[in-house]
């Protein structure tokens, strides 16, 4: 009785949960801002988004998120030790980063510090100088990571499975860059690649928290006019058509030392504003998104055959992948990858039943409302919402469309999003004890993970 009533009041929640209102305008020099005002803690969250990731690297590999991390080494009013000290002294934190399609700013702190801050967030986003002598201790670091990754096969298989998934198409570049890459990294490229990248025309900040929309405003408007659009408009490198693999294929990647094979299996997914999302979802969630999958079920509980196997829909904004994931013996290696195969053929088979069905929406309900409770969490959505173009009736209307996916639908989106044919995968593990295994699969690629993954393979 007690368990109904906490599924209960937790579906409840998750049915009335509503984006709050916010406001949006647009700067003369194109920078979308958004409001949302939040007066029950005497916070402030705020997310920036600029369209500065890793696709923009070209042949400069990691040149993104070094430059994303080298915006806090100091800028034309404060040096790198004066920042920090800055934001230790309130108890704020502004955090910058790179990821595939763009790079970002987050940042969380008092309303009474807000001046303060806000402050600091136009002079890390506007003038930074990134100071030499910081770049190199910053790189040096990067190496010795990116050395120390290649230890750790689930470390590095992700950006090995895009590159031969996107080939030469930019999704297929490296976030964190690869050591030959990196090496070659200057000072001076992070300067260039900030001023081709980092404008305010398709960039966007949002602010929820505790203050005044109309203050706010002002304040943002003195304090981001200035920031220069870019000089022309230029198509996204990741407009370009992904090509789609023809064949299956096996990307070997050897450890000499393995014992285990990690290995992924995967294809082409979807983008992120695909009007199937959420029912993708929703399936995902019962194939192998959750602990009690059938992913998990089969090669975890039933067989033994890993620790745990999952799958994911990782969605982007012109395209996006499908993977599954786990890890077993090396001895074991073919039972495993079989049987991730034949779980994914009776998903095709067999399709899902209505009890099975109806508890994966229970639980993508559950899961719904926990994300976007937060200041931090509301100031992300925000920008996810502009930078992936769905409105806010993805959440508002988050519920019914889960609701509304019956046994036929949730077939459907098993038959045409769930790949079956032509799968890409990838193996680490110790080559010369899983080669034969792996032509079983697809025309064989070798790498060494020495050498660390590259884009285009």
């Amino acid at each position: 009785m007690v368990c109904l009533l906490v599924l209960t009041q937790i579906s409840l929640s998750a049915q009335s949960y509503k984006l709050p209102d916010y406001t949006t305008f647009k700067l003369a020099n194109g920078l979308t801002v958004f409001l949302m005002e939040q007066h029950d803690v005497p916070v402030i969250s705020v997310s920036a988004l600029i369209p500065a990731g890793a696709i923009n690297d070209k042949d400069k590999s990691g040149l993104a998120s070094l430059t994303a991390t080298a915006l806090k080494h100091g800028t034309k009013n404060f040096t790198k030790a004066k920042l920090d000290e800055e934001l230790d002294f309130i108890g704020a934190n502004v955090s910058t980063y790179a990821s595939k399609e763009y790079s970002g700013l987050s940042s969380h702190f008092a309303t009474k510090d807000k001046d303060k801050v806000l402050t600091i967030i136009k002079e890390v986003l506007l003038n930074p100088v990134f100071d030499s002598s910081e770049f190199e201790k910053e790189k040096s670091r990067l190496l010795v990571r990116l050395e120390q990754q290649k230890e750790s096969p689930q470390s590095v298989i992700g950006a090995y499975f895009e590159s031969i998934l996107y080939g030469d198409h930019v999704y297929g570049n490296i976030i964190t860059g690869n050591q030959s890459t990196v090496s070659k990294l200057t000072v001076n490229d992070l300067g260039t690649f900030y001023k081709m990248n980092y404008n305010p025309d398709h960039a966007a900040i949002s602010v929820v928290g505790d203050f005044n929309s109309k203050e706010m405003k002002a304040a943002l408007t003195v304090l981001f006019s200035k920031w220069e659009k870019s000089v022309k408009e230029e198509e996204s490198p990741a407009s370009k058509a992904i090509v789609i693999p023809q064949e299956s294929r096996v990307l070997l990647v050897n450890k000499e030392d393995a014992r285990e094979t990690t290995f992924y299996i995967g294809a082409p997914g979807v983008s992120r504003n695909n009007p199937d999302y959420v029912a993708i979802e929703v399936v995902n969630t019962l194939f192998g998104g959750r602990f009690t999958s059938m992913l998990n079920d089969e090669l975890r509980v039933n067989s033994g055959l890993t620790y745990g196997a999952s799958s994911r829909f990782n969605a982007l904004k012109n395209g996006g992948s499908f993977a599954i994931s786990t890890f077993t013996a090396e001895k074991t290696t073919e039972p495993a990858i079989d049987k991730a195969l034949e779980v994914l053929n009776k998903l095709h088979k067999n399709g899902i039943d209505e009890k099975s069905l109806a508890s994966a929406k229970n639980y993508v309900k559950g899961q719904f409302p926990p994300g976007y409770e937060t200041t931090e969490q509301q100031a992300s959505l925000l920008t996810q919402m502009f930078w992936y173009d769905f409105d806010k009736s993805f959440i508002n209307n988050f519920e019914k469309n889960v609701n509304d996916l019956d046994l036929a639908k949730a077939n459907q989106i098993i038959a045409k999003y769930f790949p079956i044919d032509t799968l890409q995968f990838v193996f680490v593990g110790k080559a010369d004890e899983i080669k034969n295994i792996a032509k079983k699969y697809g025309k064989v690629t070798e790498v060494e993970i020495k050498d660390g993954p590259k884009s285009g393979l």
